[in-house]
């Protein structure tokens, strides 16, 4: 028997921050630069990089190699990875943006950020990515929570001209909102959570807007269980075909990165099991 492919890791980078901004209350941009030779991203809107945080104490090879560290570090040591869009990467300047959700003590990268000082360091590796607006879909439909904005605001600046656009953000109250540069046929709707669950008037305002003619291209990712039920409107009630819809849960109320991660695979068959069973009935 053959064995199979070994998944290949991609390069990590030791980069050093520049400059922040707090764009609004709760979110941050971070500026990194310095260390970022062979660094490239710009094919995908929704380019990610996966940080590394070492454990408070311990202490890791140089240069960083994760295989190292899973064979000579007890699993307690290995550092936290949390997983972030590429904002913009400037690859003439060197420099790549990345927005943090900061919400006060909690989380790691939240915090990082807020206190994050030009000459800092962080490790990242990366970047991945999967999704880029098509200029010949018939429209296209963007909605998500404050952890998608990144990629749907770097979705946006990418559409054509002469795109059509239905965009839907959900974000805490009016201070995050955020300004986006964006085609005029673009139509960027701002919902307020306020007091309601994570998505409620999300899933509200996606199920309640009239589709325009032709089948749109789709990008929904944020918190997983909203992300479940617009999966299901979107491919059993709409019968959008799987191969126009980027969805995907970014998160999961109730589980931190570590927990959502390894189990995000499992979770993401099951939903498409139930819903492919859907669309078939």
């Amino acid at each position: 028997m053959a064995e199979a492919p070994q998944r290949r890791s991609r390069p990590v980078f030791r980069a050093s921050v520049l400059r922040t901004e707090r764009l609004t209350p709760h979110m941050i941009r971070v500026v990194l630069g310095g260390g970022l030779d062979g660094f490239t991203a710009g094919t995908y809107t929704d380019h990610y990089v996966k940080l590394i945080f070492p454990q408070d104490g311990t202490t890791l090879p140089e240069p960083f190699d994760l295989r190292r560290v899973r064979e000579e570090l007890p699993r307690e040591q290995w550092p936290r990875t949390r997983t972030y869009t590429v904002r913009h990467w400037d690859p003439d300047a060197g420099e790549l943006t990345v927005d943090f959700v900061h919400h006060g003590d909690e989380g790691i990268a939240g915090p990082w950020a807020a206190n994050a000082r030009p000459g800092d360091e962080l490790l990242f590796s990366g970047p991945g990515g999967a999704y880029a607006p098509d200029p010949t879909a018939a429209w296209h439909l963007l909605a998500g929570d404050e952890s998608a904005l990144p990629a749907i605001a770097a979705a946006v600046e990418r559409l054509p001209e002469d795109a059509v656009a239905h965009v839907f953000v959900e974000v805490a109250d009016e201070r995050e909102e955020q300004k986006l540069q964006a085609p005029s046929g673009v139509r960027i709707t701002w919902l307020h959570r306020d007091a309601r669950p994570i998505g409620e008037a999300l899933v509200g305002a996606v199920r309640a807007l009239p589709f325009p003619a032709g089948t749109p291209q789709v990008f929904v990712h944020g918190e997983a269980n909203f992300v479940k039920e617009l999966r299901r409107y979107l491919r059993v009630e709409r019968q959008i075909e799987r191969e126009l819809l980027s969805v995907s849960g970014y998160w999961r109320t109730g589980a931190d990165e570590d927990g959502w991660q390894a189990s995000k695979s499992d979770w993401n068959r099951q939903v498409e099991s139930e819903q492919e069973s859907g669309t078939a009935s």
